[in-house]
């Protein structure tokens, strides 16, 4: 794959992701993941335990297209709270850097008022670029 990270000149590096890339490659799509382990049981109660797990999810399903975590290109996270995101940031920095490593795709983060699982607090869909 090729994969560049377009980071304007003059502008501030961002921190935990990035604001552009450009990439060639096998496309893969995930949507819909949330924080519940292979017996669709949550495991968490907390939005960092269940981010972390969203993640090994997220891992999990690349791996089934021998897609790896640096072919993230692009990541939307759908939380219930923005608060709570904010307060445990830290946390949720160190469960990403255990899952993914020094991985930084495009990200947007949303906050909606429910997800369809009642006890989700976070939903991703994401973006890999897989080289041919």
């Amino acid at each position: 794959m090729s994969r560049e990270i377009l980071q304007p000149p003059g502008w501030p590096r961002p921190k935990g992701y990035a604001n552009g890339i450009a990439a060639t490659g096998r496309l893969v799509f995930t949507a819909g993941v949330v924080g519940w382990n292979e017996r669709e049981e949550f495991e968490a109660g907390t939005l960092t335990g269940q981010f972390e797990q969203v993640l090994h999810n997220i891992v999990a399903i690349l791996a089934e297209a021998d897609a790896k975590p640096e072919h993230l290109a692009r990541m939307t996270a759908y939380v219930t709270d923005r608060d709570e995101y904010l307060r445990e940031a830290r946390d949720i920095g160190a469960a990403w850097k255990r899952v993914l490593g020094p991985v930084y795709p495009t990200m947007a983060l949303v906050e909606v008022s429910r997800l369809v699982e009642d006890k989700a607090k976070i939903e991703i869909e994401a973006t890999a670029v897989v080289p041919e």
